[in-house]
């Protein structure tokens, strides 16, 4: 018998495995084994899936006279077995008010749920699945499964209907982009989309679902308290030459530093690049660690710094920033005065190694550095000789020179 259990319960194991006498095995296919509810429809379900005919016929007669209302709620159970959903959603005589707790519970399959949009008889049924629009957008299998389906009521049909026209035949515009999106629970995307300002940069649809799944903060999360006039003064509307400069400008960046190129993040280059710098900002505030690694090279101060106020940028980035010899001074002069930033050692160490530093920020934090690490910036011809003299200077005394 091969049935995939997933109670822990060893009594539950040593009955459907056959470990059990037969007359134990035997009283749980009549229902009178004394199991937890869930145990025990767990083992009647693979008693009825299973190759023993008398264990069999038992268990899908005890399956047959369950108590409604009892059934019901282990249905609805969190902790059902999904097994036990699957066999139960085709099982043939359960009342309408089972199935429909079946195609609710989060747990069962969605390939379950398309099984039993196409195939079940009760119009009730087809109409619980239709009102599920979320369902029908993360699953498009199942709006063709329920208009398939001969016993669908007109009110399923409309709906199927109009959610397969909405959201996967006209061309999506992007509020409609941003209403499937929010269906799919994906909130901080549809917030994105739905203000952006893609007319006339030749963003499609594919450009802006792709661009998407980068896309993880929500508005609530960010702060744009930073954003000042000075900044705001920055934006201005790029041609496509500019933008395609950028792109390349990139490019070269990360070939430069050895970073793999798969087609899949030249392809995220490109289309963040057709954005405007007003979106590409508010990526860059709101994205996911991709696009905070291809924005914080932009050469528009606003967009970087925008990286720079991320929530989620993390300790490691920010030491990887320190060490970019293609970034702003400005930024790197931030991170040097910051005490978030300035408590990690490695962030310093970096700052302190690269060339781009401002001269005042990196004589401030030489006196944070390891013996070591200050005997070899001493040596170190791409820092100036001002940081070098300091450095040697500072290793001398604490060396007893």
């Amino acid at each position: 018998m091969s049935f995939a259990i997933e109670s822990e319960n060893p009594v539950v194991k040593a009955v459907i495995e056959g470990t059990a006498p037969r007359p134990a095995r035997l009283a749980a296919a009549r229902g009178v084994l004394p199991l937890p509810q869930l145990d025990l429809i767990e083992v009647l379900v693979a008693f009825a899936t299973s190759d023993d005919g008398e264990l069999a016929g038992h268990a899908r007669e005890t399956i047959r006279t369950q108590d409604t209302e009892t059934l019901n709620g282990l249905v609805r159970s969190e902790s059902i077995s999904i097994p036990v959903l699957n066999y139960l959603a085709s099982f043939g005589e359960m009342p309408r008010e089972i199935q429909e707790s079946i195609i609710s519970n989060v747990r069962t399959p969605v390939e379950t749920v398309v099984k039993v949009a196409a195939e079940s008889k009760s119009s009730e049924v087809i109409d619980a699945i239709s009102l599920n629009q979320q369902l029908l957008v993360q699953a498009p299998a199942v709006i063709d499964a329920i208009l398939k389906n001969p016993n669908r009521s007109a009110d399923a049909d409309r709906r199927a209907t109009e959610t397969k026209r909405e959201f996967f035949e006209k061309e999506r515009g992007q509020q409609q982009i941003a209403n499937e999106l929010r269906a799919q629970g994906k909130e901080a995307a549809a917030e994105f989309i739905e203000n952006a300002q893609f007319d006339g940069l030749g963003i499609s649809g594919d450009d802006a679902l792709f661009l998407a799944e980068h896309i993880v903060i929500p508005d609530s999360e960010t702060d744009d308290s930073w954003l000042g006039l000075d900044y705001l003064e920055e934006i201005y509307e790029e041609t496509p030459e500019q933008r395609q400069a950028i792109v390349n400008k990139i490019l070269g960046e990360l070939r430069s530093e050895e970073i793999d190129m798969p087609g899949e993040r030249i392809s995220i280059i490109n289309r963040i690049m057709k954005m405007g710098m007003k979106d590409r900002m508010r990526l860059a505030m709101k994205g996911d660690r991709e696009a905070r690694n291809i924005l914080i090279r932009d050469p528009n101060r606003i967009v970087a710094q925008a990286v720079m106020n991320n929530p989620r940028i993390t300790e490691q980035e920010i030491e990887k920033i320190a060490s970019m010899r293609t970034v702003s001074e400005d930024l790197l002069r931030q991170i040097a005065i910051s005490r978030h930033w300035s408590r990690c050692y490695q962030i310093v160490h970096s700052l302190a190694k690269n060339p781009r530093t401002p001269i005042a920020n990196v004589l401030n934090i030489l006196s944070r550095l390891q013996l070591k690490d200050l005997s070899l910036l001493s040596k170190n011809r791409n820092i100036s000789d001002a940081i070098r003299r300091q450095a040697l200077r500072l290793s001398q005394m604490r060396s007893g020179r």
